[in-house]
């Protein structure tokens, strides 16, 4: 279950919390029995996208990464590789260090891999569990799972600037990636951990909404996997939500759709 219900595990020392999250990638590839069928350079981005995003939400800073590539060194972990250092690139994290291991015994028909990120924060600084009754819920980007990802710069999807200058907003209270259990599996761990209770938005509160926080289109399926963490529940003051999504979003110059869910009481 990891943290607090969350994707990431936490060790206290010293002062200090070391916030530890990883990913996984299976038959996502280029190779012949790869299911989704996309290059070892996506595949890398996204696997190191998730565990980025999960300890970037906590409001850790990431310290070390380590790439589990489960296929030989060149091609597929140089393409992998590559698409590994241009997500640490997106939050300026290019020189972290990254510990690499490769198979280079066996010869490999689906590619593999697997992730971990390490952050360090101060103990009383680690921002989860922070949602208080009556803060608004909101939805950025939009749920996709296996083929509908295939581009690391979709502007539907969470990317991961945007989550830290999220986090570096006091208005903002929880950042909970997207994963396989669907956005009301997120939001339903994280008010029952806290024991608050989620309730949709109601139609008074729609129409009282300015046209510019809504979300344009239907509403996305709730119980739909986030894939690799192309979506992230928010939780926010009500009384800055709406001004704080849309202040961060036109400071990145970022159209990722914004969706309000409801709120906790």
């Amino acid at each position: 279950m990891g943290y607090q219900g969350r994707d990431v595990q936490v060790t206290t020392a010293q002062g200090f919390c070391l916030v530890a999250t990883c990913d996984s990638s299976g038959a996502i590839g280029e190779k012949e029995m790869d299911r989704v069928r996309i290059p070892a350079y996506i595949t890398g981005r996204f696997t190191t996208r998730v565990a980025l995003l999960e300890v970037l939400a906590t409001g850790a800073e990431p310290r070390i990464v380590t790439a589990a590539i489960c296929n030989e060194p060149d091609p597929t972990g140089e393409e992998i590789l590559r698409g590994i250092r241009a997500e640490l690139r997106q939050v300026s994290e290019e020189t972290l260090p990254l510990a690499i291991s490769c198979e280079k015994n066996m010869i490999t028909r689906e590619t593999g891999l697997g992730i971990t990120v390490v952050g360090l924060i101060e103990a009383g600084k680690l921002q989860i569990g922070m949602t208080k009754p009556g803060d608004a819920v909101y939805l950025l980007g939009l749920p996709k799972v296996g083929s509908e990802v295939s581009c690391p710069e979709d502007p539907e999807i969470v990317q991961t600037p945007l989550i830290r200058a999220l986090r570096g907003t006091p208005a903002v209270h929880d950042i909970v990636p997207v994963g396989s259990k669907g956005i009301l599996g997120e939001i339903r761990t994280l008010t029952e951990g806290l024991g608050l209770e989620f309730c949709d938005v109601n139609p008074v509160e729609k129409r009282e909404e300015r046209a510019e926080d809504a979300f344009s289109g239907e509403k996305p399926d709730l119980e739909k996997s986030g894939g690799p963490a192309t979506c992230a529940v928010v939780t926010v003051e009500k009384t800055a939500a709406s001004d704080v999504l849309l202040q961060v979003r036109r400071q990145l110059c970022c159209s990722v759709p914004i969706v309000r869910l409801g709120s906790v009481s």
